[in-house]
């Protein structure tokens, strides 16, 4: 007979649903707008190290709202933030579902060290307050010269496994890890920032990379090491880039797991114990 309870307890799910509220709250306090944008659409990103869910005939599940409430910004819209599904391939595990939830905001006028401050502001009233170190890529990985890409990945995952317990700030990503990100005036480094947790990737933050011919130079490199990696060609969303051309405003923006949050938050183990059911 096919088990139909919940992976999660009931208490947990009490404790999430308290945890949904004060981030909403969070965010009213500081005149931050909440969006609903689709998470089915035609387009998805193009970066070599996220996979998308395709749906034949319709587009694909997005791995995060980032193209279209950058749209909105393009639009007019103020400072604004989105608390919802998002859904990534081949990603399952302890710490990883492909259907999972996703807390994304953009604030205007901010740069990646003002977002770094709002970033552990959120974390410490839903989670209480505790101190922060800040470290650099270099200082968490060792210098990333003549190392490949996936070599960095590997040991960046496997020294964040190590940065326990405690909450860092990693900052200063190479260049050629920008992914969305500006280049900071040294040239070397890209305006980026993670949250590490007790070992944990919890959040990944941008001063935003404005240009619409500089996205589509990326947009290029990510496609050629797709084409190396043997990954499916993804097109670029036309769509975001005339938003692009039309100007998008000074911003910084930040996407954050939010299960892993909860689950730091309840002292649970797995993903599973904090969602209702666990995903396919």
């Amino acid at each position: 007979m096919s088990d139909w309870r919940p992976s999660a307890s009931i208490e947990h799910l009490k404790q999430r649903a308290e945890l949904l509220a004060q981030a909403r709250a969070f965010f009213a306090e500081r005149d931050v707008i909440e969006v609903q944008t689709p998470v089915l659409a035609k387009h998805s990103v193009t970066e070599p190290d996220v996979q998308s869910i395709e749906v034949p005939g319709y587009g694909y599940l997005q791995t995060s709202p980032e193209y279209q409430m950058k749209r909105l910004l393009a639009a007019g819209m103020p400072s604004c933030y989105q608390l919802g599904p998002a859904f990534r391939h081949g990603e399952q595990g302890r710490l990883h579902n492909p259907e999972f939830t996703m807390l994304e905001w953009y604030r205007l006028g901010f740069d990646h060290n003002q977002l770094m401050y709002e970033v552990a502001d959120l974390v410490d009233t839903l989670l209480g307050p505790k101190p922060y170190q800040r470290l650099t890529y270099e200082d968490v990985v060792g210098k990333s010269e003549g190392r490949t890409r996936d070599a960095l990945d590997l040991a960046f995952a496997e020294a964040c496994e190590r940065l326990t317990p405690g909450r860092f700030f990693i900052t200063d990503y190479p260049a050629d890890q920008a992914a969305l990100a500006r280049i900071n005036p040294d040239g070397q480094t890209a305006a980026r920032f993670e949250l590490v947790i007790d070992g944990i990737e919890i959040a990944n933050g941008y001063w935003e990379l404005l240009g619409a011919d500089e996205h589509r130079q990326r947009f290029k490199a990510d496609s050629e090491i797709r084409q190396q990696r043997g990954l499916p060609a993804m097109a670029v969303d036309e769509a975001f880039i005339a938003a692009l051309e039309h100007g998008l405003p000074e911003c910084a923006g930040v996407a954050l797991g939010f299960d892993r949050l909860v689950m730091l938050g309840v002292g649970a183990k797995a993903l599973s114990d904090v969602t209702a059911f666990r995903g396919s």
